[in-house]
């Protein structure tokens, strides 16, 4: 089958790899509908050692499941599935308490021992627990836009709501976005479905932030930096916002995020960090009684609400994608994200 590898920074290719197999009776095998390149994935593409072999890339998928394990009763083969970023197994104490990224007998894909979801097929793990069932549709004649939204459940729009939960929006709430990127626009767009009364996005880049504001932003802040954060503390009267959701994951994101949250606010981050040590003393957190949340979002434990949501057409998160290839075509999709050319691509097998 052909599959996504990158051999180092900038250098991806699409290669063969071998079809995968059942390895575990809790496995499942499933077909790719649609795949896609996921900002964070930019991360090792700008960092990643030489590499001959190079490492299978991707964690985002639909699909179809093909095969699945004798030890799987879920799911069956005909079942059109939306695979989560990080697989679990949805029962043990950890994800009871719906926090399914972190389960002791879970991972993530892209690994030594998990290749990637950028692929024709992919070997899922725990397969009952991780694989959800969308029902009455067929992924052979559903539309683009039903198959791009569902798509964003895999791992983005839910990134974003999770980031909105874990800040407790609410109505009456004023919220800031920090970052105009994909995760940055779908938390606006969940930020909106949880009541948010005011949404500020701090973001420059135009084209991203108008439809930031389809999604519901209020306000839009192109500064960055200190003048970012006065621009948004005139907005909000010299208060700050109640919740600051940091969708970027780099340091100036993070010193924006505890410059514009309100004294007794929530910062919630789903930006993957790309740094270990950030200031949470007087003058950052402690002085103003701040709250630092979020983490890995458990898509799995937003699933099956999400799916109802799209089905019935009350979100349209899809709308973040705005370039479709085929899978032959992967490294053009990363070059494209990478220089701002593409928000998010999609990519077809």
């Amino acid at each position: 089958m052909r599959a996504t590898f990158m051999h180092g920074a900038g250098d991806v290719r699409v290669g063969q790899a071998a079809d995968p197999t059942i390895q575990a009776p809790t496995d499942a095998i499933v077909r790719t509908v649609r795949a896609c390149v996921c900002g964070s994935d930019l991360h090792p593409y700008h960092s990643m050692p030489a590499s001959e072999h190079g490492q299978s890339m991707g964690h985002e998928l639909i699909g179809v499941v093909e095969e699945t394990g004798s030890a799987v009763t879920s799911v069956r083969p005909g079942d059109f599935v939306v695979v989560p970023f990080a697989y679990s197994d949805n029962t043990c104490p950890i994800c009871r308490d719906g926090f399914q990224t972190a389960c002791p007998h879970g991972g993530f894909y892209a690994t030594p021992d998990v290749p990637g979801l950028q692929a024709e097929y992919a070997r899922i793990p725990q397969a009952d627990g991780t694989l959800v069932v969308v029902p009455d549709v067929d992924p052979a004649t559903a539309d683009d836009a039903l198959l791009a939204s569902l798509l964003t459940l895999s791992d983005v729009y839910l990134t974003g709501y999770h980031a909105a939960f874990m800040g407790k929006v609410a109505p009456g709430k004023t919220v800031t976005v920090v970052g105009d990127g994909a995760v940055g626009l779908s938390a606006v767009l969940a930020a909106r479905q949880l009541g948010a009364e005011r949404i500020v996005l701090m973001g420059r880049h135009t084209d991203r932030t108008d439809l930031g504001r389809a999604f519901g932003a209020t306000d839009v802040v192109a500064a960055r930096g200190a003048e970012g954060v006065q621009e948004v503390l005139d907005l909000t009267g010299g208060e700050g916002a109640h919740v600051v959701l940091e969708a970027v994951g780099h340091m100036p994101a993070y010193e924006q995020s505890y410059g514009v949250v309100r004294a007794g606010g929530v910062i919630s981050r789903v930006g993957v960090p790309q740094y270990e040590d950030a200031p949470v003393g007087f003058g950052s957190l402690f002085g103003k009684n701040v709250t630092l949340t979020g983490g890995p979002a458990p898509v799995r434990a937003y699933l099956e609400d999400a799916i109802g949501q799209v089905l019935r057409g009350e979100i349209d998160p899809g709308r973040v994608f705005d370039r479709v290839l085929p899978l032959d075509e992967a490294a053009e999709g990363y070059r494209a994200m990478d220089a701002r050319e593409a928000l998010k691509v999609m990519l077809r097998p």
